[in-house]
């Protein structure tokens, strides 16, 4: 199965489209999905009919799962 490419932004933006922000946090686009139903992934926008991710806002949430050792995963 091919690997969808992702193209750079025609312009510097801090958002990010589904498919970029899963490349960034280097996660699926189907754990992003995911998240969005069911909770617990990233703040996210809509912007008219498209979903984008601030970048502050996936570096907030990779952040917060940030672990010394395995002990202190999932706490």
């Amino acid at each position: 199965m091919k690997k969808p490419r992702v193209h750079a932004p025609l312009i510097e933006s801090p958002f990010l489209s589904t498919d970029e922000a899963a490349a960034y946090l280097r996660i699926s686009v189907r754990a992003l999905e995911h998240f969005r139903i069911n909770g617990g992934g990233p703040r996210y926008r809509k912007h008219g009919n498209k979903v984008v991710y601030p970048l502050e806002n996936l570096n907030a949430w990779s952040k917060k799962r940030e672990y010394e050792h395995t002990g202190g995963a999932g706490k």
